[in-house]
């Protein structure tokens, strides 16, 4: 079976976030204001092909902690649904 795959990529707690600390100046000064905490990530999104969505999210993890993460200083969710 086929199964869509998206990992979302975030900085862990406490990880200072350059990115996100430019936006949220960016927004106030547009007048955005009451935005806090904005923080930037990654999405990574891939179709595998697995007997099972159970075996799909094994994978799909195990390509996170090997490859697609920096496990130090990111934490990943993952979310597998049948292709189609």
């Amino acid at each position: 079976m086929r199964f869509d795959v998206v990992v979302d990529v975030r900085l862990r707690g406490g990880i200072a976030d350059p990115a996100g600390a430019t936006i949220e100046r960016a927004l106030s000064a547009l007048g955005y204001e009451g935005v806090t905490e904005v923080s930037v990530g990654k999405t990574v999104r891939f179709t595998i092909e697995a007997a099972d969505a159970t075996e799909a999210t094994t994978q799909a993890e195990d390509l996170c902690a090997s490859f697609l993460t920096n496990p130090v200083i990111e934490d990943a969710s993952v979310t597998v649904e049948a292709a189609g």
